[in-house]
């Protein structure tokens, strides 16, 4: 993955970080004086990262490169977990200093894996694209969620379909969970190619048709999640329970392949296999396996 300082987005995360943090839960004394803003004070987070108040500013203002040893006092401080570490060092443009993890000697297969290999012929597929852009579905995909082929390709976005289409996000019975979800894994995205204008684009205009998409947004919060639960609301079959993973590409395209599936012999699974014949008999002699593409 390539590097790309970007001196704002580092500036803006570090008081969006701050502002998040208790400072009792930081070991920070209790004072008398009354906190104007929430979280640290630019002053506590300089203390605890064992460097000037000067140096830190200049940080949020963008006016510094932090070094590989700095940004590892502030991922204490700050208390980063695993997925800011990344984004912390991505728009830092030092990506490739992050120490790397112990590897793990133990490695198990999820269930929902093992379960997508007997299951794909009757599961929703997407790929991904940057952004979050659709660019290919199965007839499953199109029957759980909407029409993808109806959608202009310049507007067939998952994160942009979540916010603006009504249909999928009353679908959504955690709505509010799944959107903050998608907007945290497009800031990740967003650290590897900054400045790109689709991106700033879609950012815009999200912004100013969504208030949420605006707050979480700002909130620089970021996601690396693979995989997760989703939890719908079909209009034709009620009530589903899926589990969804994500693969990326082996290749540096940025495309992923996002599979639901549902636990064999449960309701949910029952109903995707109605979902999935309804499909197929609405394709008009097309095969309910046909996979469409921008």
């Amino acid at each position: 993955m390539t590097s790309h300082s970007d001196p704002r987005a580092l500036g803006e995360f570090l008081k969006a970080r701050r502002a998040q943090l208790d400072p009792e839960e930081c070991g920070l004394p209790d004072t008398d004086s009354a906190r104007r803003v929430a979280g640290l004070r630019r002053e506590e987070v300089a203390r605890l990262a064992a460097i000037s108040v000067d140096y830190y500013i200049r940080l949020e203002q963008g006016r510094v490169r932090a070094s590989a040893p700095v940004l590892a006092t502030l991922v204490r401080a700050l208390r980063l977990d695993d997925d800011q570490q990344s984004y912390l060092y991505e728009v830092a443009g030092r990506s490739t200093d992050r120490p790397r993890r112990a590897n793990r000697s133990v490695q198990q297969v999820r269930p929902a894996m093992l379960r997508l290999l007997g299951q794909l012929p009757e599961a929703p597929a997407l790929v991904l694209g940057r952004r979050l852009d659709v660019l290919a579905w199965n007839a499953a995909a199109v029957a759980l969620y909407t029409d993808f082929a109806s959608i202009p390709a310049d507007r067939r976005n998952y994160l942009r379909l979540m916010f603006t289409d009504p249909g999928i996000r009353e679908m959504h019975q955690e709505w509010a969970h799944d959107a903050r979800d998608a907007v945290a894994a497009l800031r990740m995205e967003a650290a590897t190619d900054p400045g790109n204008p689709d991106l700033d684009r879609l950012v815009d205009d999200l912004s100013l048709q969504d208030a949420d998409f605006r707050t979480w947004w700002a909130e620089h919060r970021v996601n690396s999640a693979t995989y997760g639960t989703k939890h719908y609301r079909h209009p034709v079959v009620g009530d589903l329970t899926l589990d969804c993973d994500t693969w990326a590409g082996a290749n540096d395209s940025g495309q992923r392949l996002m599979i639901l599936t549902a636990e064999t012999g449960s309701p949910s699974h029952d109903a995707l296999r109605i979902l999935t014949s309804w499909a197929g008999e609405r394709t008009d002699g097309t095969p309910a396996n046909k996979v469409a593409s921008r």
